[in-house]
C-alpha cells in the first residue's frame, strides 16, 4: 500500500509565487524577439522582478514558510533586521511540499538570473547586465532576508527550550530543597 501523496495546501498563493518569477524571466528572455526597445524591456522585466519581489516578501513568505522580514533604520541611521515566524508548533505543521516550492523556486530564480548575467557578460551587454542585476539584487534580498528569518526562528526556538528547561530544573531543585 502506498503512502498518500501530500498535495500543496495553497495551491493559488504557490502559483503566484511562480508566476512572477516565471513572468520576469519568461519577459526578458523572449523580449527580445518581440520588441526592439531597451527602456520597455527594462522597464517591463524591473517591475515583473518587483511585483515577485513584494509577493514572496509579503505574501508566499508568510504562508508557505510562516516567515517575514522586513529592514528598519533606527534612530542612529543603522540598518536593523526584523524577523517574524510562527511559534515552533506551527512551523512543524507548515506543509512539506509548500515549503519545498518556495525554498527551490527561490534558490533555482536567482540561479536563472545568475546564468543571465553571465551571458550578458560574455555578449558585452552592459544595459542588459544592469537588467539582470536589478532582478538578481531582488532575489537574493529575499534569499538573505528568508535564510536569516529562517535561522532567528530556529534560534528563537532553541533559546525558549533552553529557558523552559532551565526554569524547570531551577523549580525542580527548590522543591527538593524545600521538602528537605
Amino acid at each position: 500500500m502506498q503512502a498518500p501523496v501530500e498535495n500543496y495546501a495553497n495551491p493559488k498563493t504557490c502559483l503566484f509565487h511562480v508566476l512572477f518569477k516565471g513572468a520576469a524571466l519568461a519577459f526578458y528572455i523572449l523580449s527580445a524577439l518581440f520588441f526592439n526597445s531597451f527602456v520597455i524591456i527594462f522597464v517591463v522585466t524591473v517591475l515583473l522582478a518587483a511585483l515577485d519581489f513584494w509577493v514572496v516578501k509579503n505574501v508566499s513568505g508568510r504562508i508557505l514558510v510562516g516567515l517575514r522580514w522586513w529592514n528598519e533604520i533606527n534612530d542612529l541611521g543603522e540598518s536593523v533586521w526584523k524577523f517574524e515566524s510562527l511559534d515552533q508548533e506551527s512551523l512543524a505543521r507548515m506543509n512539506k511540499k509548500d515549503s519545498w516550492l518556495f525554498w527551490w523556486t527561490l534558490y533555482l530564480a536567482a540561479a536563472a538570473w545568475l546564468v543571465l548575467g553571465i551571458f550578458s557578460l560574455i555578449r558585452f551587454q552592459a544595459d542588459y547586465l544592469l537588467v539582470v542585476g536589478v532582478c538578481l539584487s531582488l532575489n537574493v534580498a529575499n534569499i538573505i532576508g528568508f535564510t536569516k528569518c529562517k535561522k532567528d526562528a530556529k534560534k528563537q526556538f532553541q533559546q525558549f527550550a533552553s529557558q523552559t528547561i532551565a526554569s524547570r530544573f531551577q523549580s525542580t531543585v527548590q522543591s527538593a530543597f524545600t521538602l528537605v
